[in-house]
């Protein structure tokens, strides 16, 4: 009885809700172009490791078509012909 009780309770636990990170503003006074650049780099970071996750290690896997169907998958906007490639140069390096 012990035993199924405590099976029971493991299964039983709801994890904790997700907190949030405390964001900080983007510096004011940048040009428009590094503003871009950041956000570009987070895209393709949250896209490789969503990648990464589904198995796809190698850069030649990566195509076009995979990483915006991933994006999709996600729920995030299609990501350009450059984000593409810097999603395929952080699986690299990251070998």
């Amino acid at each position: 009885m012990a035993v199924a009780t405590i099976t029971t309770k493991l299964f039983d636990i709801t994890p904790p809700a997700a907190e949030s990170v405390q964001r900080k503003p983007l510096p004011a006074g940048q040009p428009r172009e590094w503003y871009e650049t950041h956000n570009r780099r987070l895209k393709a970071m949250r896209l490789a490791i969503a990648l990464l996750d589904s198995g796809v290690y190698h850069p030649a896997n990566a195509n076009n078509r995979r990483i915006r169907s991933t994006a999709a998958r996600i729920g995030i906007h299609p990501p350009s012909d450059t984000t593409c490639r810097m999603v395929r140069a952080l699986i690299r390096y990251g070998r």
